[in-house]
């Protein structure tokens, strides 16, 4: 029987035997491959020369050896070339084999890798949601419901709205005091423009200051609604899907009380522009009045029979105006939770916003088949209506000026009005699609800010576009300005809190 070399597959001259795999080997090849790699080529032991065991096989009787120039010369060449390129085939599959292995291992502990960081990030979001809802820090309050809500909120439905006590001389005199002197401030204030008030170039250069995730809870993500405190501007509330409010500092980055009460969505929430007061209002029929200092609720006003849409704060700081989809609006006094005169309107449309004129004598209010209607407060009357839109009325604002009105609905654009012509003279058309959640003018009726699929910058009277955020990963449902615009806030139901200004 004919020896056969493993790695040439050719009878060998001098055979040798491996005791380490039990081959058979040409001695030239099999020494030279030792030399390289000192291990066996079958199965990759180690092996030294002197452990060759030699095959010892009849004498093969070679040629005299030929000249260079001659035939056999050349063919010997050509094997040595031969045996050169089967130990060079051989050693790169045992390479690949092993870049195999490698690698697939490699994937694997990708993937393992990939799988504790996701669970590390759900856990840490989970730790920070407890530590931000749960567990108060110092300084840190959480305001629940007093023990004295009824049975029937518990079960997520108010008791029926008490009866209005109505809008006595001494409120209207309160009232119209209030707007004369309103009214002057804003004639000696004229047109110049307030000391520090930011630039359209500095808005134009605005980036983001700050992002503050998991105000509220993930288990029910989203923010709706927002305001900020007018006299510090650093302190912001929010409410949420998690039927929270949340006061949070935006300087020391700290949430300062969490106030737990309603037992639906917080939908609107207002912050007293003077006190650490902070108002609420939920589809279910409720509005609250919380004192954030003594972290108590003061008040519970069931103005409505349906889910309060809409809630504005009347100038004197004192009494708060709300819509519902009970086709109501109503005026409610806030120190004593009373409900002062409720109004239907006038085509017994449910209403989906509502907002104080800056002097408190007049208010607007949106309704669901796209009307914007203006009333007289005092006389409880409808004085006048601004059509257009199409769809339900998502928010609306007055500018300190106290001439321009600013209305959305589900049309995709924003409607400018001028209240001594009681006509539009303006229309900004968004891009198609684009959702408006809220409208914003600041404090001097210099800009208008529009949060919805992005949160938008105008510059008023030119009406142009100053600045576009887009770092939201989802709908923008609130914007306001700081002191002077020189910051601005939104929030969206990304569960963030982000803060634009200079850097």
């Amino acid at each position: 029987m004919a020896l056969c070399c493993s790695l040439s597959n050719e009878v060998p001259e001098h055979p040798v035997v491996s005791p380490v795999s039990g081959s058979v080997f040409e001695r030239r090849l099999i020494e030279k491959y030792i030399a390289d790699n000192g291990v066996d080529p079958i199965n990759g032991k180690e092996i030294t020369v002197d452990q060759l065991i030699e095959i010892k096989t009849p004498p093969i009787v070679k040629p005299k050896v030929p000249s260079a120039t001659s035939i056999p010369a050349v063919l010997k060449s050509l094997q040595d070339e031969w045996d050169a390129v089967m130990l060079n085939s051989f050693t790169l599959r045992q390479q690949l084999q092993t870049a195999r292995q490698e690698l697939s291992h490699a994937l694997y502990q990708h993937d393992a890798a990939c799988r504790v960081i996701a669970r590390l990030h759900k856990e840490v979001s989970t730790a920070r949601e407890a530590l931000a809802t749960l567990k108060p820090q110092t300084g840190y309050a959480v305001v629940t419901t007093p023990s004295v809500a009824t049975s029937a909120e518990a079960g997520g439905v108010a008791a029926q709205p008490i009866e209005a006590a109505g809008l006595t001389p001494e409120i209207i005199s309160q009232l119209q005091d209030k707007a004369t002197v309103l009214t002057q401030e804003r004639k000696r204030r004229g047109k110049t423009m307030p000391e520090g008030l930011a630039t359209a170039e500095a808005v134009k250069g605005y980036k983001t200051l700050a992002s503050h995730p998991a105000l509220h809870s993930a288990s029910m993500p989203g923010i709706l609604t927002m305001d900020v405190h007018s006299a510090d501007t650093s302190h912001i509330l929010t409410g949420g899907n998690d039927r929270c409010a949340v006061v949070f500092n935006k300087d020391t980055e700290q949430v300062v009380a969490v106030l737990k009460g309603h037992t639906k969505k917080v939908t609107k929430a207002l912050y007293h522009p003077e006190e650490e007061v902070a108002i609420t209002a939920s589809p279910d029929a409720t509005i609250r009045v919380w004192n954030i200092t003594g972290s108590s609720q003061s008040a519970i006003i069931r103005a409505h029979d349906g889910p309060v849409t809409g809630l504005s704060l009347h100038a004197t700081g004192e009494y708060v105006l709300s819509t519902s989809q009970d086709q109501h609006w109503a005026f409610s006094d806030i120190r004593v939770g009373r409900l002062l005169t409720k109004v239907a309107d006038t085509d017994g449309n449910p209403l989906t916003t509502a907002q104080f004129h800056p002097d408190g004598l007049i208010f607007g209010t949106g309704t669901h088949d796209s009307q914007i209607k203006i009333w007289d407060l005092k006389e409880q009357s409808n004085v006048a209506n601004f059509p257009g839109h199409s769809g339900p009325i998502a928010a609306l604002s007055f500018s300190e000026n106290g001439y321009y009105l600013a209305t959305a609905a589900e049309d995709s654009c924003v409607k400018l009005w001028d209240l001594r012509k009681l006509k539009n003279f303006k229309t900004i058309q968004l891009d198609e699609g684009y959702e408006v959640k809220d409208l914003c003018f600041d404090q001097s009726g210099t800009y208008l800010a529009v949060a919805g699929t992005d949160v938008r910058v105008y510059l008023c009277k030119q009406w142009e576009t100053l600045k576009t955020f887009n770092d939201h990963t989802a709908l923008a449902t609130g914007v306001r300005f700081g002191n002077h615009a020189q910051s601005i806030a939104s929030v969206s139901m990304d569960r963030t809190l982000k803060i634009y200004g200079v850097e």
